[in-house]
C-alpha cells in the first residue's frame, strides 16, 4: 500500500475547491514518548486516510501535532478512531471558528525530530512543569490584573493581523527565535504573572515550562490557544479580548476573530488583513495584499513577479531551478519588496 499521495498537488486543489461536501478543519496535539515514530505514521496514516483526512501532522519521537480537515459526517468516526489510540484518548480537538472546511487538499503526515522546531535540548529542564492552564474566563480576568504580562508566542507574520489587547508582540520569523526574546524582554519581570497565549496551544506547552526554568514564578498559559479561546467565548457571551485575525497555516491562512482590521496591506497602505503568497512559485513570498492592489500586480508581490509570470511556463520553471525558498516565504516584515511592511512591533510597556 502506498501511504503518501502521488496526484499533482494542483488537481487535488481544484478538487478540493470544487467539492460539495461539508467539511471542517480541526487541530489536536499532544506530547507522549512515541517509541517508533515511523511505525506510528504509518498506522496513523491508514486510520485516516479511510476517513478522507486532509492536513498536514508531524510525528516525533515526543508526540504529535496535527492540522486537518475531514468530511463532517465522519466527525464521530474520526473521533472514536483517534481515542482508540491509547494515549490520544480524550484529547481536546480544536474546531476552527471560522471555515468552510476548505483548508486542505491532500494527506501530508511526516517524521520529524520534534512536533515544534523549539530548539531546545529538552534533557536540560523539566518539559512537564509546565505553566498553569487558565480558560476563556480566566485569562479574561488575569489580563485584567495590573501585574500581569501577556505575551504572543507567535511569529511576527501572525500578530500583524490579530492578537490580544495590550500583549506584547517579539518581532520575530521563528519560534526558536521567539524563546530567547521573550526571556530578554521580560528578564526584569519575573515576580509578574506572565500570561501566554498561542494559536492552538502547543508552543506554550513548551514555553511555559522553558519560562518557569528560567525563574519566572507565575506563568499561565491559555489552554487550547486562541481557538479555543473564541469558542469557549462565544459559547459563554464572554468580553472577546482578541483583535483582528487569528493566522492559520493551511490555505485559509486565517480566521475572523474580532471585525478589527489592524495591519495594513504592503503594498499601498490600505487597511487589509489578508494573507496571500505571491503567484510567482520561484518567489511565493507570503505578505498582505488588498483586493486592489491583486488586480493591479496580478496576485503577485511586485512588478519584477508580475512579469515573471507573464513568461511561458517552462521559462519560468528554469528560472526559479535549483532555488529553494524555504521558510523564507514567511519573512514578509523583511522583505525589500513590500513598502508598508511593519518593521517592528511597539512593545507595550511592561513595567
Amino acid at each position: 500500500m502506498v501511504l503518501h499521495n502521488k496526484i499533482d498537488k494542483r488537481i487535488l486543489k481544484e478538487k478540493m475547491l470544487t467539492a460539495t461536501e461539508e467539511r471542517m478543519t480541526i487541530s489536536f496535539y499532544k506530547y507522549h514518548q512515541i517509541a517508533e515514530p515511523k511505525n506510528f505514521r504509518d498506522e496513523l496514516y491508514v486510520l485516516l486516510d479511510s476517513l478522507g483526512v486532509m492536513g498536514r501532522i508531524y510525528v516525533a519521537h515526543e508526540g504529535v501535532n496535527a492540522q486537518i480537515s475531514l468530511p463532517k459526517n465522519n466527525f464521530e468516526a474520526f473521533r472514536e478512531k483517534l481515542y482508540s489510540v491509547s494515549f490520544l484518548q480524550g484529547i481536546r480537538l480544536n474546531i476552527a471558528v471560522d471555515d468552510n472546511g476548505k483548508s486542505f487538499f491532500k494527506l501530508k503526515i511526516q517524521v520529524r525530530k520534534k512536533i515544534v522546531a523549539d530548539g531546545l535540548d529538552d534533557s536540560t529542564f523539566d518539559v512537564t512543569q509546565t505553566g498553569v492552564h487558565v480558560n476563556a474566563k480566566d485569562f479574561n480576568a488575569l489580563a485584567e490584573n495590573p501585574n500581569t504580562i501577556i505575551i504572543d508566542m507567535r511569529n511576527h507574520y501572525e500578530s500583524e493581523v490579530g492578537h490580544f489587547k495590550g500583549a506584547v508582540l517579539p518581532d520575530v520569523d521563528t519560534f526558536r527565535e521567539e524563546l530567547q526574546v521573550a526571556e530578554d524582554l521580560l528578564r526584569d519581570n519575573k515576580d509578574k504573572n506572565l500570561l501566554m497565549y498561542c494559536t492552538g496551544g502547543i508552543r506554550c506547552e513548551k514555553a511555559s515550562a522553558w519560562m518557569k526554568h528560567k525563574g519566572f514564578k507565575n506563568v499561565f498559559q491559555l489552554n487550547g490557544g486562541i481557538i479555543e479561546y473564541t469558542r469557549q467565548v462565544k459559547e459563554q457571551g464572554l468580553e472577546n479580548k482578541f483583535i483582528g485575525k487569528n493566522f492559520v497555516f493551511d490555505e485559509r491562512l486565517g480566521e475572523r476573530i474580532s471585525e478589527d482590521i489592524v495591519s495594513v496591506c504592503h503594498q499601498c497602505g490600505t487597511a487589509c488583513d489578508d494573507h496571500t503568497n505571491c503567484k510567482n512559485d520561484g518567489c511565493h513570498l507570503l505578505f498582505i495584499q488588498c483586493k486592489t492592489c491583486a488586480e493591479q500586480f496580478n496576485h503577485c508581490c511586485s512588478e519584477e513577479c508580475k512579469e515573471i509570470i507573464a513568461l511561458p511556463e517552462d521559462v519560468q520553471k528554469e528560472l526559479r531551478k535549483g532555488i529553494n525558498k524555504g521558510r523564507q516565504v514567511f519573512k514578509k516584515g523583511r522583505s525589500e519588496k513590500m513598502i508598508y511592511r511593519k518593521v517592528s512591533h511597539q512593545t507595550p510597556s511592561i513595567l
